[in-house]
């Protein structure tokens, strides 16, 4: 039989980056679905809404095993087909989601879904292989808006569907969109050559050994961990924050706030074509400055809604620019590792986001929204303080695709 063709790059339509930038938010909605209706899981399932609190952690769990065991194979498989059994796989999951009769059935069935949702994670590699080097940092950045529009939608649309149809019904209609994706993805991805051949336990073993090896992945990572940290900080402190005094607010309204984040995802896009100009590292280190500039101006927002508002939506600019502006720079050191960096920048991430998340509830504790802020903009220097010292030399992508290990 004859080995598939490589695709050229030119094959990365504009109708088929808005298809992955769709699949990539509706993968990683699945994450996200549990977390504003716990408390109708709960009461349905007869279960402590403590113990309904594990759903989320379970879910979380599930993907960071994923995107550790699962990601890596973007490497050395056929993608055409890996990412339909990916979604086929969490429909499975959705569906069993849907069905679970015990809050135990339902936990088990969150951890397989978060195994299985990573295709998110093989798709924008698989864009950045798709993409000319001309136009990459654009079509990662629209790839990497759906993946953030997923996350800041998905618990808005979950609380009005498990509202109005109940809290199962989120989950079935979750599943029939991961089988209707399944199907025009097969159709939609050109069929690919594996970018590499090597036996499995090699294969996990050579994601450290990359990074290992390229000074800039290091460095880069250090980055991308850095801001999911001060975005999960800051997104853990708000909820404690607008549900207390003064604010006050239900959870619904506490959950529309995210979409102030959806001016983020906007922003994404541009910073891929600054990359694509060689505005990369210049554009990061305006990306941290804005973000510290934000955390400033947070100290004095804790009683200002208005306030509170355009500190969220600068905050999410500037860190979701440099986001992708790392993950496009990542991309550039190896076309045949994208799978394996990518998975390394959200372990990475899944680390930086469980270290802000679990600062942000002891900070709250012991000192409430001004340690939070104190916080937030110390890590803004500290990435500050790394860019300048990485940008004319470890954060700088010389020699782009070259071949790893």
């Amino acid at each position: 039989m004859a080995a598939p063709r490589v695709a050229p790059p030119s094959e990365m339509s504009p109708r088929l980056t808005f298809l992955f930038a769709v699949a990539a938010g509706a993968a990683i909605a699945n994450l996200h679905w549990a977390q504003p209706i716990l408390g109708f899981i709960a009461g349905d399932l007869r279960a402590a809404t403590a113990t309904a609190g594990w759903l989320v952690t379970a879910t979380q769990i599930g993907y960071a095993a994923g995107v550790l065991l699962l990601v890596p194979l973007g490497d050395v498989l056929d993608r055409r087909r890996f990412v339909p059994v990916l979604l086929l796989t969490s429909a499975a999951a959705l569906l069993l989601c849907a069905l679970a009769p015990s809050i135990g059935v339902l936990l088990l069935a969150l951890g397989l879904l978060g195994v299985t949702t990573i295709s998110g994670q093989v798709l924008t590699p698989l864009a950045g292989d798709l993409a000319t080097d001309a136009h990459r940092g654009q079509v990662v950045g629209a790839v990497g808006s759906g993946t953030l529009t997923g996350i800041l939608a998905s618990r808005t649309i979950s609380g009005f569907v498990a509202g109005a149809a109940g809290w199962r019904t989120v989950f079935a209609l979750a599943a029939v969109v991961a089988v209707l994706l399944a199907v025009l993805l097969y159709r939609a991805i050109p069929p690919l050559a594996p970018r590499t051949r090597m036996p499995y336990p090699a294969l996990i073993a050579s994601v450290g050994a990359v990074v290992l090896r390229e000074r800039a992945a290091r460095w880069t990572l250090v980055l991308a961990a850095t801001g999911f940290a001060v975005f999960s900080l800051l997104w853990t402190a708000l909820t404690f924050l607008l549900s207390g005094p003064p604010f006050e607010y239900p959870v619904p309204m506490i959950g529309l706030f995210g979409l102030a984040g959806l001016v983020g995802a906007l922003a994404v896009q541009h910073a891929g074509r600054l990359h694509d100009r060689g505005w990369s590292l210049p554009a990061t280190g305006a990306a941290w400055v804005l973000a510290l500039g934000a955390f400033v101006g947070a100290a004095f927002a804790g009683r200002s809604v208005v306030l509170l508002v355009v500190v969220i939506v600068i905050v999410d600019v500037a860190l979701q620019a440099q986001a992708l502006l790392s993950r496009a720079r990542l991309f550039a050191i190896s076309h045949e590792a994208r799978s394996r960096l990518n998975t390394a920048l959200g372990t990475g991430n899944f680390i930086g986001g469980a270290i802000g998340s679990a600062a942000a509830t002891a900070l709250w504790s012991a000192a409430g929204w001004t340690a939070v802020t104190i916080a937030g903009a110390a890590l803004c220097c500290l990435a500050l303080a790394v860019w300048t010292l990485g940008r004319r030399g470890p954060l700088i992508t010389a020699t782009p695709c070259r071949t790893p290990l």
